[in-house]
């Protein structure tokens, strides 16, 4: 049995992605094919200290939640870097207009995309030192040009600010 054929396990076929991507900008009418970002001199570290040390900063490709008033069925203001107090976390993000495979999982559970409980109990452990005290959002815009020039520098600006020493990235 293959991996392709392995993860597709009870789901039946696996979702190509890519493929979908692809397929679906060139519905909308761009002429290009979607281009894959890639990243080979990202400025990757090692730690620094033991991560029972570090400040960890919990990043999350969910959306802000919900604007005060905002409707289903209306347009939603545009996507943008945000973020939470790590003691006041919302309840939910607003996900319904992302894409995912949606037979395979869901999102009403807040912890499979935002594991902050998860977190704190690592630190209880004494194996992660603490945790900033706000997490951050980013959009799940495909512009690459807007991540690299806008939101990458605005998220940095925040995890510094916070002092954070590593970053969990969970997409959704």
């Amino acid at each position: 049995m293959t991996s392709r054929e392995e993860s597709a396990g009870a789901y039946g076929e696996a979702v190509q992605y890519m493929e979908r991507t692809r397929e679906y900008y060139a519905a909308q009418g761009f002429e290009q094919s979607y281009r894959w970002a890639r990243h080979d001199a990202a400025p990757f570290q090692t730690l620094t200290k033991p991560l029972a040390e570090s400040r960890l900063v919990l990043i999350t490709t969910a959306n802000e939640p919900a604007p005060e008033g905002w409707r289903p069925g209306e347009r939603r203001p545009p996507r943008r870097v945000h973020s939470v107090e790590r003691t006041a976390p919302p309840e939910g993000f607003y996900t319904d207009d992302l894409s995912w495979h949606k037979e395979a999982t869901h999102t009403d559970d807040l912890s499979s995309y935002f594991p902050l409980a998860h977190l704190e109990a690592l630190v209880d452990e004494g194996r992660l030192g603490n945790l900033t005290t706000r997490m951050h959002g980013i959009p799940t815009e495909y512009s690459q040009r807007r991540t690299l020039a806008s939101d990458a520098p605005e998220v940095l600006r925040r995890c510094r600010e916070d002092g954070a020493d590593v970053a969990l990235l969970v997409p959704l």
